[in-house]
């Protein structure tokens, strides 16, 4: 089963052709550990086209791999430090290949320059997580007797005096 623990795994790599097939499975097992093996394979095929894309088009070949878990999303985000790689003519067949097959996606620039390309999974219907059931915290109304655990005779005995009176006015 899922847990609700949020989850968080980085790799760093530096990129080429053998490194795809194993940051694929280093991404693949930290996705059983963590219970999620229904996104294994669109995660790893997600990694495995931008890592081929970056080995492909990069002049700087290092980049960095995160992965965060919330409960219901899987983010997988690649960072790298390339000026020359160019999302938007270099990558536009591997984000339309991404974009097809995740739930969302994005690129965007960091605070250092460097460019992050990320994609989303969401835990399908019966995957979620499911919500635990919360005793219910006690209050001033479990010391009170409940009005049907009395009997009838003592209730009316309790009525106000002008009760009748206002139910005869009806």
């Amino acid at each position: 089963m899922k847990t609700a623990v949020p989850c968080y795994y980085h790799l760093d790599v530096e990129v080429s052709p053998e490194r795809v097939g194993q940051v694929s499975r280093i991404l693949a097992a930290h996705l059983r550990y963590w219970d999620l093996e229904s996104l294994e394979a669109p995660v790893c095929r997600g990694a495995e086209l931008l890592l081929r894309a970056i080995d492909e088009h990069a002049t700087d070949k290092r980049t960095s791999i995160e992965m965060w878990w919330n409960g219901q999303h899987l983010i997988t985000a690649f960072g790298d430090d390339d000026p020359d790689l160019r999302p938007d003519q270099d990558l536009r067949a591997c984000l339309a290949d991404i974009a097809a097959m995740s739930d969302g996606w994005g690129c965007c620039a960091s605070e250092t320059g460097s460019k992050i390309i990320w994609f989303s999974q969401r835990a399908r219907a019966g995957e979620r997580v499911p919500l635990v059931p919360v005793a219910p915290e006690p209050t001033l109304r479990t010391d009170l007797k409940v009005p049907r655990d009395e009997p009838v005779a003592l209730l009316a005995a309790r009525a106000p005096a002008g009760a009748d009176a206002l139910e005869g006015n009806r």
